[in-house]
């Protein structure tokens, strides 16, 4: 069994990619542990998990709770369930700090990403996050990313090398293409959420694939958003690989 470390931030991460990733790591049998800014429980975008705010009449308060198009966006009933499931665990109810974590307690680094800037760049701009994935790969340990997880890694910097702790690696990320494709939403959200599929505007580098792109990275953009680091081959990491004794070099 492993133990899993999971950083997330206060608020506005994608329940998805969380509680999906934390559903197939403890039907494995790994020990999935959570860390927020404050030792507080996490919450998850709430729109991502209502769909309420995401049809164009998302800015009108009574129509608001009447979702249309925001049922087909939500989170899918497997992962609201695995959502469900999660906040209800004591290691989720009882995160640590950032600031107090101990990397040599954990075999594995999880990073879930989210779309909300609201709650999302504090996470992604996190000094003591990024020091945090730096240990991880200079340790060789498994280390995952979906989504702006992919971001918080690319802009890791390692003291030793003053390189991105991606420098090297091939890595899957969101493409251009797919980023302008959630700008879609953006255009309505915008209204009464500026910042909602927009959490930097005005750049490319908005785009996670070209960001760990310029991080040294081979930027897979052609796969799924996200990476399971592993050295065989750069296959994908099973949760049975995630064992104590695991090495995986880059």
């Amino acid at each position: 069994m492993a133990r899993v470390l999971v950083p997330l931030p206060a608020r506005d991460f994608d329940p998805s990619e969380a509680a999906v990733s934390w559903r197939v790591l403890t039907n494995a049998r790994h020990a999935v542990h959570f860390a927020t800014p404050d030792g507080r429980s996490a919450a998850a975008d709430d729109m991502m998990l209502t769909g309420q705010g995401l049809d164009p009449w998302g800015a009108i308060p009574l129509l608001r709770r009447l979702p249309l198009v925001g049922l087909l966006m939500r989170a899918n009933r497997a992962a609201r369930r695995a959502y469900a499931e999660m906040i209800a665990d004591p290691n989720y109810l009882a995160p640590q700090r950032w600031d107090a974590i101990d990397a040599s307690a954990y075999d594995a680094l999880l990073l879930p990403g989210g779309h909300r800037a609201r709650g999302m760049r504090e996470y992604l701009e996190s000094e003591t996050l990024q020091n945090l994935v730096v240990r991880f790969f200079e340790e060789e340990k498994p280390v995952a990313a979906i989504c702006h997880g992919v971001l918080l890694a690319a802009r890791s910097i390692s003291k030793r090398t003053g390189r991105s702790a991606l420098s090297g690696y091939r890595t899957t990320a969101l493409t251009w293409a797919f980023e302008k494709s959630a700008w879609s939403v953006a255009r309505i959200t915008r209204f009464w959420d500026p910042d909602y599929y927009r959490t930097y505007l005005g750049t490319r580098r908005a785009a996670a694939g070209l960001y760990v792109g310029a991080a040294g990275s081979d930027a897979h953009t052609g796969a799924p958003g996200g990476f399971l680091r592993r050295a065989e081959g750069g296959s994908a990491l099973s949760p049975q690989d995630l064992r104590p004794s695991a090495r995986h070099h880059g």
